[in-house]
Order: structure tokens, then sequence, then C-alpha cells
């Protein structure tokens, strides 16, 4: 688990803030898997921090269906619920579909303009190919699109569901082969998008998202271990 040695006149809001940013980012690289139980001394004692921000940052957590407080036995990051993930995902594809048939009902200089930064990254530059940088780019693009589409609520809701498959995506791209394949599908929906066939864009965008939906039931501890392993070589 990562620790940040913390500064003994910072805000405690500051402090929750630090431990909930740091416990999140070891649940996303893998550090800290799904069954895996703790203390709030233990992630005091890692952090440098007292127990009160470490409560507040867990609460927060908890709140956002990472972990689960197991009373007078400490905290688990919470297993996976598959039906849960997938519901997530199909709301995903809703939000998805909406903002691209928004994006092509516009004048195609004005989409492209909207996309232009994600035209030269997934159409014109050199592809990348390690697996974690493609995933965080790989949101970038969906968030993008979503927020593109010109409903910030939209946008808000979209970006919380973003976080909540974190985890899923990241297990997506360990794959070389999802690597080359995002790039394909990506340019071919911004294709699609200035071209304003709004159908087949929502097509390849519906397939896309479905490939990486269905990784959620293919989540085993052994794959979570391989996972955490290549995140950390």
């Amino acid at each position: 688990m990562t620790t940040q040695p913390q500064s003994p006149k910072a805000r405690p809001e500051a402090l929750a803030e630090r431990v909930y940013q740091a416990l999140k980012a070891d649940i996303f690289a893998f550090r800290l898997m799904p069954g895996d139980r703790f203390s709030e001394s233990e992630i005091a004692g890692r952090m440098a921090v007292s127990r009160t921000p470490v409560r507040q940052a867990l609460f927060r957590l908890e709140r956002e269906g990472f972990v689960e407080v197991w009373f007078r036995n400490g905290w688990q990051i919470k297993n996976f619920d598959f039906a849960w993930f997938e519901s997530l995902y199909d709301l995903r594809t809703v939000l998805e579909c909406e903002a691209v048939k928004r994006l092509c009902a516009l004048p195609a200089p004005q989409s492209g303009a909207l996309l232009s930064e994600l035209n030269q990254f997934w159409c014109e530059a050199e592809a990348l190919t390690e697996g974690l940088v493609v995933s965080q780019h790989d949101e970038a693009f969906h968030m993008t699109l979503v927020a593109a589409a010109g409903n910030p609520e939209m946008a808000r809701i979209h970006a919380e569901l973003t976080e909540k498959i974190r985890i899923i995506r990241r297990l997506d791209f360990t794959r070389d082969d999802r690597v080359c394949a995002t790039y394909q599908e990506h340019a071919q929906i911004l294709q699609a998008i200035f071209q304003q066939q709004t159908i087949e864009a929502q097509r390849i965008l519906t397939d896309h998202i479905a490939v990486s939906k269905a990784e959620v039931r293919k989540i085993t501890l052994h794959r979570l271990q391989q996972a955490r392993l290549q995140l950390t070589e």
C-alpha cells in the first residue's frame, strides 16, 4: 500500500482527502484486493495520520461502493458485485449513445472542433502501447464524448460511473489485443460522428463497450493477482 507522510499542520479535511485518494489509488492499482481486510489503526500508522481522517476517508469510500465496514472487525475492500457492474455498463451505454446522437446532429465543422484533440490522439499520433496509460486515455475519450454533447448533468453522472468501473477497465487493458482494438474502434467512432452517421456510430460504440462489459464475468482472484504483478513491474 502506498504511504504518504503528512504534515502535522495539515487541516483535517486535507488529510482525509489525501488518505481517500491514496486508498482509492491502491484499489485501482490492485495493491488492495477485493476481500482484503484492514483496521483504521493500520491505515493511520502507514500514512502517519490520526484515525479521524482515515475514518472520514473510509466512510466516503463506503458511500461510493469501494469498501464495507465489518463492525468490531475493521474494514474490507468490497468483493465484486457482478450485477452491479453490469448495470453500470448498461447506464454507460445509454449515456454515451445519447451523447453520440447529439454530436452527430451537429454540423461537421462544429463536432470536428469539439473532438479535434481526440482525433489527433487516436487517429493521427503514434499509438501508445502501455496498457495503464492507454486505459487512462480511453477514459478521457469517452468522458470527452459525453461532455462535448453539452449536458453538464449527464457528464457528471457519466464521470461518477466511469470511476466506479475503472477497475474493470484496467483489467481489460492488461491485454495487448485490447489496446490495439481500442485505437481502431475509437477512430471508427470518431469518423462516424464526423460523417453524421448516427446509427453506425452508436453501433460501433455499443459493441466497443460490450467487449469491456463482457470482462466483468471473467474476473477471478487469479486474474486480479496477475494484473497487480503487471502494474507493479
